[in-house]
């Protein structure tokens, strides 16, 4: 089973449907309708974080998911579920430069995990207005995978398990290859715990 959070946001379903074209249909559930111990229980295969309106810390399980199941459940954090990865491992989640709310970028990226196989540069659809900044010990537990031209942190994996997270929207007609970076994720789930980058 995929479980997707849903963090009040618009695009989830979106989020589900590119999961479903790729073979996982998903089972959504909202932010505050479920807990840790109905995660564990239902022992998903994978979590997606969705995008959402709020921050980490306004994200109901979302955050306390990351931090009991990362490193036990692949998981993929979207704009909002990335700021949560971010936090979890000692990241800044702050203003971004200007807010960018239905907007394209390009951005760079290291052509792995995520981007396997991926044209750089990558244009994304950018729907936010924090972003995660780095700390030592961020470093320490995550690697930095895509960044703007002016430096803020689009991508973000885990350096020894599958925990991954885009602040820019996959699902988003803003970006290409949206299809293509799901299935880079739900390729490395399928591993399990044992998929690095």
């Amino acid at each position: 089973m995929l479980l997707i959070i849903d963090n009040y946001d618009s695009f989830v379903f979106n989020v589900a449907r590119y999961c479903e074209e790729l073979g996982w249909p998903p089972t959504v559930l909202r932010n505050d309708a479920i807990d840790l111990d109905w995660i564990e229980a239902a022992q998903p295969e994978a979590i997606v974080i969705s995008p959402g309106p709020s921050s980490p810390s306004q994200a109901g399980v979302s955050l306390p998911a990351v931090e009991r199941f990362s490193g036990r459940i692949p998981i993929l954090g979207v704009c909002l579920g990335h700021q949560c990865i971010g936090a979890v491992f000692g990241g800044v989640v702050a203003r971004a430069h200007e807010p960018m709310h239905g907007r394209a970028s390009l951005i760079g990226h290291n052509g792995t995990g995520m981007f396997d196989g991926l044209p750089v540069p990558l244009s994304v659809g950018r729907y936010h207005s924090l972003v995660v900044e780095e700390t030592p010990e961020m470093r320490q537990n995550l690697r930095v995978t895509a960044r703007t031209d002016s430096g803020e942190i689009m991508a973000l994996e885990h350096r020894t398990h599958p925990t991954y997270g885009v602040q820019f929207h996959p699902e988003s007609v803003l970006s290409d290859h949206g299809h293509d970076i799901f299935g880079n994720f739900f390729a490395r789930a399928r591993k399990g715990n044992h998929a690095v980058a």
